[in-house]
């Protein structure tokens, strides 16, 4: 099972592992200007990372059109919600990593 977060409206919401082959297509989907502009590619990546919201398939985004979609329906609750956990997920990831 993916991992699951909550935001504010009490949305389940199930994300997804972006993995290298999925980053390679987000590459692809986005372009190669879109794809150097850090701060839309972070939110381009976890909008990629939504597999549900409450229990409601979200396809893997094929383009900019559907990396938008994705993230007007999760809105501002939603983004911060998942940014938050993937942000602390990385920092758990690292701690693992090095051992600690």
């Amino acid at each position: 099972m993916n991992d699951v977060v909550s935001d504010r409206a009490g949305r389940r919401i199930e994300l997804r592992r972006v993995g290298v082959v999925e980053q390679l297509r987000l590459f692809k989907a986005l372009g190669p200007e879109l794809s150097e502009n850090r701060a839309y590619f972070g939110l381009a990546k976890l909008a990629a990372s939504i597999a549900m919201i409450d229990d409601v398939p979200v396809p893997f985004p094929a383009n900019e059109a559907g990396i938008e979609a994705v993230l007007e329906r999760l809105g501002d609750d939603g983004v911060e919600a998942v940014g938050a956990y993937l942000t602390a997920d990385t920092g758990r990831d690292t701690l693992g990593e090095a051992g600690n």
